[in-house]
């Protein structure tokens, strides 16, 4: 049995992979300052795995509270969710996106070597790669030129990460440039559910399902795509979360690597697919209308998903209905709160 500290492990992603690890026999310690989750998502986990997760609310820049937390606990590895992640606000919030990010992560891998935690898997993002690549985002394509801040310091945390990798051989890290995730745990009990209008689209189709917006507006109908409307790759959040369980796994038996692994289907779905999979699958018409394209948004990408299965043994499970159905579940039980 292994012990991981969670960065930001209340969170959407955090919150379901302490799940995934709690189910392959691992212990979970959590440290979150709940900046943009809740204290509830932790402990409805204990719950649902009959488990104390040791949860230490404050900041991960904070030197002391980290060096407590591993003389408290023997950490064998860390999953690096902790940050800021809205896009759009990245762009007028720069200044708090690089200091927060950056900074996190330095204070980070430096109380990891003091400590002698020398396994480190991040939670990067295929924003980092370059607009310009084809579509099917292989690793080892060009990154950079990133669209926000928000992009930008996921590039930076990642040839941090490099740097720090050649310089301390005994430090082995694995980035896992996520694609999109959705849904939720089959039990409802966690999920996305974030405040205000979502930026993403799926919480954008969960708030029109229950009533909390009036429509869904759909960004463009005019792409050469399929439909017209954008392509993207999605993955079920469960499934992401067993993709960092493989990669710890993947880390406790090979020393001294330094990989990009993307996370995603390996497919692309049409904002039209989306919304017709998520109608079928929740039995229900969705009130939609087509907007202006947004700046910024690209026609089509999705993930070569080939690395992460040689590798890792990783391939996802769950299907695009699979996804809409726990979203939607998820969003009713919230709503009744």
């Amino acid at each position: 049995m292994s012990r991981v500290l969670l960065t930001g492990g209340t969170g959407y992603i955090g919150s379901h992979t302490a799940v995934s690890l709690l189910e392959n026999g691992h212990d979970v310690v959590v440290i979150d300052n709940l900046v943009n989750s809740r204290e509830d998502s932790i402990r409805a986990v204990e719950k649902l795995m009959n488990a104390k997760i040791p949860l230490y609310i404050g900041d991960l820049r904070d030197e002391e509270l980290l060096e407590r937390i591993f003389r408290e606990n023997e950490i064998d590895a860390v999953i690096h969710f902790a940050g800021l992640k809205a896009v759009s606000e990245s762009v007028y919030k720069p200044l708090e996106y690089y200091q927060n990010n950056l900074d996190s992560t330095l204070v980070l891998i430096r109380e990891m070597l003091k400590n002698g935690v020398t396994r480190l898997v991040f939670s990067s993002s295929a924003t980092v790669y370059d607009p310009a690549n084809d579509p099917e985002r292989v690793e080892g394509m060009p990154t950079g030129n990133c669209t926000c801040p928000y992009g930008w310091s996921k590039f930076m945390i990642e040839q941090i990460i490099r740097d720090c990798c050649h310089a301390y051989p005994q430090l082995s890290a694995i980035m896992l440039r996520y694609f999109n995730p959705v849904g939720a745990h089959p039990s409802g009990v966690i999920g996305e559910n974030p405040q205000g209008i979502p930026n993403n689209l799926m919480p954008y189709i969960q708030q029109v399902a229950v009533g909390k917006l009036d429509h869904l507006n759909i960004f463009g109908n005019d792409y050469e795509t399929k439909d017209g409307t954008c392509v993207r790759d999605y993955i079920h959040v469960c499934d992401l979360a067993d993709a960092h369980v493989k990669a710890f796994d993947y880390l406790l038996k090979n020393d001294s690597c330094c990989l990009e692994i993307n996370i995603g289907s390996g497919h692309g779905v049409s904002v039209m697919e989306l919304v017709t999979a998520f109608e079928k699958a929740n039995d229900m018409k969705l009130p939609y209308q087509f907007a202006p394209r947004r700046a910024g948004d690209l026609p089509i990408f999705f993930a070569n998903a080939d690395r992460a299965r040689e590798l890792l043994g990783f391939e996802t499970h769950r299907s695009v209905e699979d996804m809409c159905r726990d979203a939607f579940n998820y969003q009713q039980k919230a709503q009744k709160q």
